[in-house]
């Protein structure tokens, strides 16, 4: 796990000198990225304050995830912290400045940088940047640069609960809507990238997720009615209910 220590280390530099932790918030979709940079914030002990959504009217949303983008709301609960949702038409480059709009608040409220989920994407990660240059707000992507299989790994490795939400790649089919990642999904995963060169991490947009337990769980989802929506060569895993259940159940 060389990687991903030296970027905890790494990490610890946000404090100040004093060793006060930054005020941050999270740009959150609910996604197994944006879960894992919450929880390395809080293993490094930021003050996490908020979680930000951007809810998207477009499908095809340059920037921001969809699938089941509704549910933050719920796992904003289940984490036990506040969420400041915002909704944007997703029209490309103009959905930036709902973005901006959305740090301009969190800099009202005191908030000093968000943390992303960002591992490979320089549309996202350099566009996020540049706001939070032009706002005031420092940006920290944690495992910007991971080695993916060795990321996948380790997301399971600390029992978090990703489902596989949206797929639109060679060798991912209906099948694989709705499925849990665990050691042999990531191991078939191996198996794709030899022979389709699929990002083991999805960060080709082959695949989309989201978590709906882990250890900085308070509450786990459990769902209550889904649906498939297959079109040709990709498809979406809907949640059309879910409900917070206790950790034990």
């Amino acid at each position: 796990m060389i990687v991903l220590l030296l970027q905890v280390e790494e990490l610890k530099s946000s404090s100040d000198v004093n060793g006060n932790f930054m005020k941050v918030a999270i740009l959150f979709s609910g996604g197994k990225d944006s879960t894992m940079a919450l929880y390395k914030a809080l293993e490094v002990k930021e003050d996490v304050k908020y979680l930000l959504s951007i809810k998207s009217r477009n499908d095809e949303s340059y920037m921001f995830h969809v699938p089941n983008i509704h549910i933050t709301d719920l796992l904003a609960q289940a984490l036990d912290i506040p969420i400041i949702s915002c909704e944007t038409d997703g029209v490309k480059e103009e959905e930036l400045k709902d973005l901006k709009r959305a740090f301009e608040y969190l800099k009202s409220l005191g908030i000093e940088a968000i943390y992303t989920g960002a591992l490979y994407s320089v549309y996202q990660k350099s566009r996020i940047e540049k706001l939070g240059s032009q706002v005031g707000l420092k940006i920290i992507s944690p495992f910007w640069h991971v080695d993916e299989l060795e990321y996948m790994r380790y997301i399971v490795s600390l029992g978090f609960k990703i489902i596989i939400c949206g797929v639109a790649a060679w060798g991912l089919d209906e099948s694989w809507l709705g499925r849990i990642i665990d050691d042999k999904t990531i191991d078939e995963l191996v198996e794709l990238n030899e022979k389709y060169h699929l990002n083991i991490a999805f960060e080709g947009g082959e695949a989309e997720t989201l978590a709906i337990d882990g250890p900085i769980f308070k509450k786990q989802i459990k769902i209550l009615k889904d649906k498939k929506n297959w079109h040709l060569d990709s498809g979406v895993y809907i949640i059309e209910d879910a409900v917070l259940v206790d950790k034990n159940l």
